[in-house]
């Protein structure tokens, strides 16, 4: 540190020297005789000393995931403010992972992009060193979402039927979506997938509603089994392609018929399809993939638990996935709490395009970020990962306002608000951390980790419109920050 005071004093000293050589004075202004104005070398600011950084998003974007260079020290000062105590000693679930829904129009953004910039973007990603966000979860669909350009299934016949899948192909996502999986499986290989379909082949489907049967109807139980079929077949494709598929959920939001594509599922129905045809065939082809019941709603814990309530169901589901468009996030413990040793996930919420930057960072960051892992949820995805200017590509009654994560636009690339609200997180917390315990409160809510190689996050979100001062409380010692109104920190020690 000495050696570094007298290097800096020197470059002062020489810089003041070189000023005064040259005649400067305030009076010289351009077009005025007498000599130039040189300005002094600029001298690049010292990093503070400080035992705990700190990552800042202000809710007016004058400040994203920008990095604080404050000296934040620990000390056994005593002061007023409230307090968060972190606790490592209390430990909760372990962490999968923070990211989005690599929908096949996210893909196709993302493909159409120059092959440099496209590869600087899945680096920017999903790389895990400093300098990245390091996205380690995602979500992909079996066929079709309502964010396609297009309705498909990997098994649509002309007419009839295809029991024995003699027509079952993944061919349509050879184009944009393997591609951008391979990419980025090449940056993050152990990076996790969950995938779900919007619907079964419509010639597997009964009552169904329109878009030539792609939206509504429900699953014929004659095809239960060919529907298991078809779910193995596709893990094994996407093996055969390099492409480890985690888990799998039998049905994105079974109580939705009016997406596009969409198919209702019962309770009763996904039970009796995961206890006789989906696990028995995943366990018969010695398949690891877990089976994640529900994908919907908070607003209806009663369904997962209904599931797992089946004896015969039971055994082959890992857990349940939860969205909170409608809801409280809190269900999320009442179905922990009926079964403590069935795992959580949140795997979807959107951002709109009509709402504001500083409104959904803070709802995101305080139910999602916050409090999904606080409800024992593993991970935290936002849903979709990319769209054009338009907000598209999405099939004919899609989602027609859901606002990516970044938007595309020719060789341009803008980092909207789901960028950052899952950058707080995925930089920070590794698979394999554990949640710990730390401080409930109302203005500051906040939630904390501890990572496998035994860093600590914390992250904070200021629900007020002033600056909340605070203390950081760590094994009897404390670090005093203070947080904007509307603004999210992360801190790491």
């Amino acid at each position: 540190m000495k050696n570094t005071r007298i290097k800096n004093a020197l470059i002062l000293t020489l810089a003041a020297g070189l000023f005064l050589m040259t005649g400067c004075s305030k009076k010289d202004t351009p077009g005025q005789t007498g000599n130039p104005i040189v300005d002094p070398p600029v001298i690049p600011p010292v990093d503070a000393k400080t035992d705990v950084t700190m990552w800042l998003t202000k809710g007016d974007q004058s400040a994203l995931l920008a990095k604080q260079n404050i000296a934040l020290l620990f000390s056994t000062a005593t002061n007023s403010n409230t307090t968060i105590a972190v606790d490592t000693t209390t430990t909760y679930q372990s962490i999968d992972g923070f990211g989005f829904c690599l929908t096949g129009g996210s893909a196709s953004v993302i493909n159409s992009l120059p092959a440099d910039k496209k590869d600087a973007l899945l680096k920017e990603l999903f790389a895990t060193d400093d300098t990245h966000i390091g996205v380690s979860y995602i979500r992909i669909s079996i066929g079709a979402s309502d964010m396609s350009a297009g309705d498909f299934t990997y098994d649509d016949v002309v007419s009839g039927t295809d029991e024995s899948l003699a027509q079952f192909s993944i061919d349509k996502e050879k184009t944009d979506l393997i591609p951008v999986l391979k990419s980025i499986l090449a940056i993050n290989p152990q990076i996790k997938i969950l995938a779900c379909p919007w619907t079964a082949p419509v010639w597997m489907k009964i009552n169904t509603l329109g878009n030539n049967g792609y939206t509504g109807g429900s699953l014929n139980t004659s095809y239960y089994d060919a529907y298991a079929k078809y779910f193995i077949k596709y893990i094994q494709a996407m093996k055969a392609e390099g492409i480890t598929i985690d888990a799998i959920t039998p049905q994105n939001e079974p109580l939705n018929a009016n997406n596009n594509p969409a198919m209702v599922m019962q309770a009763d129905e996904e039970a009796n399809f995961v206890k006789n045809n989906l696990g028995p065939q995943l366990h018969t082809a010695g398949l690891t993939t877990k089976i994640i019941v529900w994908d919907h709603n908070a607003d209806r814990p009663e369904y997962p638990i209904a599931i797992l309530n089946d004896p015969a169901a039971n055994p082959y589901v890992d857990g349940s996935a939860f969205h909170l468009y409608n809801g409280n996030i809190s269900a999320l413990t009442t179905v922990h709490n009926a079964y403590p040793a069935k795992n959580l996930y949140f795997t979807e919420q959107y951002t709109p395009s009509t709402g504001s930057f500083a409104g959904d960072l803070n709802w995101h960051l305080v139910n999602l970020i916050i409090g999904a892992p606080k409800n024992w949820s593993r991970n935290v995805l936002e849903w979709n990962m990319a769209t054009d200017a338009s907000y598209g590509p999405h099939t004919n009654g899609g989602c027609t306002t859901c606002q990516g994560a970044l938007t595309i636009s020719g060789s341009s690339v803008t980092r909207n608000v789901s960028y950052y609200i899952i950058a707080h997180a995925s930089k920070f917390v590794r698979p394999g951390a554990v949640r710990i315990a730390s401080s409930e409160l109302s203005v500051t809510p906040n939630v904390a980790f501890k990572n496998r190689d035994g860093s600590k996050v914390l992250i904070v979100f200021n629900t007020g419109s002033s600056n909340a001062t605070f203390n950081i409380q760590f094994y009897n010692k404390i670090v005093t920050s203070t947080l904007p109104g509307g603004a999210a920190a992360t801190y790491v020690w």
